[in-house]
């Protein structure tokens, strides 16, 4: 199991605790968890740092246009809309470190053990490996399509057909020189600094949006970087940890609203969905719009790495959980992730739309869905009790949300 993502127990671990008394169990649980965790976090990741990973894993979860979202909605359907999801998405990751307490365990996809043993484990690996492959691939298509059109801007000249303006070549080359080796370090902790460049990326493009347009993230799903980050946090506690996922989700809340308002009010009813392109056609060449767009393109560039922790160490525990930390295959299964990603980037004409259905069924199941149904297995409190009640009401909605939009997804789909 990969040494700086493994689960916080083994499973003996936990079949001897679920052999002993209610109490006793889940006393002796919070015990195990509350020392593997100061044994991992004694020197482990900041505040700070912390809450910059998570950020990038939120801020970093899917491009949308906000603006044009806001000019849709309006701003105070908007505004609820952006705070429900913002609230949401922190009321289950609550539920998820309430569950760590309760178990010991720090792995979504053990959670997934913990309450339906295999089969959830199984389940949840495979939900997160399909989200992160899509995510990533979609981060990199938008730097094979944006970046080229990004670096010729800078140009007097016309350079087609020279390499720095080949997309393919450009992906390849930040994937080799990048990505591998961001994505090859042990611990998540250590992107802190790259997750911190990326965030000031996105306060940066967000402060200048009145002039240069914004296309943020419109997604908080952090749930598969949310465990990981609790177990190498610097004296780690469930309250701590919930800080910092408070403060990350408030940031980013506030990253978004400021971003949407600025390029709404910037083009009103003339507002695309591809914010960046509107800018191009009313100030092609200018300074601060080219600079804001390589912005936004390094800070996802940024986030790809951070994506690849949780999906290889869904790997890693289903095909090798009882096997020791090795680099030769911690190294080999991000070079595999790293080709597939590529590969799908460069080869699949419109991997967005093939993706929407993967993302609007794979993300609902981890923001809601996932968090709600284990909480309702695992926790022993009364069903009429306010959190059973919330974890119920979240479940039901995302099945209900899930597939609304997967109806809407596939059938712009098949139209186009």
């Amino acid at each position: 199991m990969e040494a700086s993502q493994g689960s916080c127990h083994t499973e003996w671990g936990w079949y001897v605790s679920a052999q002993q008394p209610e109490d006793s169990a889940a006393e002796e649980s919070r015990l195990l968890l509350s020392n593997e965790l100061h044994r991992q976090g004694s020197s482990g990741v900041s505040f700070g740092f912390s809450v910059f990973n998570l950020m990038n894993a939120i801020v970093g979860s899917g491009i949308l246009g906000l603006a044009y979202v806001m000019a849709n909605t309006g701003i105070l359907g908007f505004s609820f809309l952006l705070l429900t999801v913002a609230l949401v998405a922190s009321y289950s990751v609550h539920l998820l470190l309430s569950m760590c307490i309760q178990t010991a365990v720090t792995s979504y996809e053990d959670l997934g053990f913990f309450a339906f043993g295999l089969p959830g484990k199984v389940m949840v690996a495979g939900t997160i490996i399909i989200q992160n492959i899509g995510a990533m691939s979609s981060y990199l298509l938008i730097i094979k399509t944006e970046l080229p059109a990004a670096i010729s801007e800078f140009l007097t000249e016309d350079y087609s057909g020279y390499w720095y303006l080949d997309g393919q070549t450009l992906l390849i080359i930040i994937c080799v020189g990048i990505v591998f080796p961001l994505a090859l370090l042990p611990k998540i902790g250590f992107l802190g600094y790259t997750s911190s460049l990326s965030f000031f990326f996105m306060v940066f493009f967000a402060l200048v949006s009145a002039y240069a347009v914004p296309t943020m993230a419109f997604s908080f799903l952090c749930h598969t970087s949310i465990l990981p980050i609790y177990c190498e946090l610097q004296s780690p506690s469930k309250r701590r940890m919930q800080n910092v996922t408070n403060t990350a989700i408030a940031i980013s809340f506030l990253i978004y609203f400021i971003a949407a308002v600025f390029g709404y009010l910037t083009f009103y009813d003339k507002v695309e969905s591809e914010l960046l392109q509107g800018y191009s056609k009313y100030l092609p060449h200018d300074i601060v719009v080219m600079t804001v767009k390589l912005c936004i393109l390094f800070a996802v560039l940024l986030t790809v790495p951070l994506i690849h922790f949780p999906a290889r160490k869904a790997l890693t525990m289903v095909f090798f959980s009882n096997f020791p930390f090795s680099w030769i295959r911690h190294s080999l299964i991000t070079l595999a992730l790293n080709i597939i990603i590529v590969l799908l980037a460069i080869y699949v004409p419109d991997i967005r739309s093939v993706f929407g259905v993967v993302g609007a069924s794979t993300s609902t199941c981890l923001i809601f869905v996932f968090p709600g149904l284990f909480y309702l297995k695992l926790s022993t409190e009364d069903f009429l009790s306010w959190k059973k009640l919330g974890a119920f009401v979240l479940f039901i909605s995302g099945i209900l949300v899930g597939n609304f939009t997967l109806a809407l997804v596939i059938f712009d789909w098949i139209k186009k």
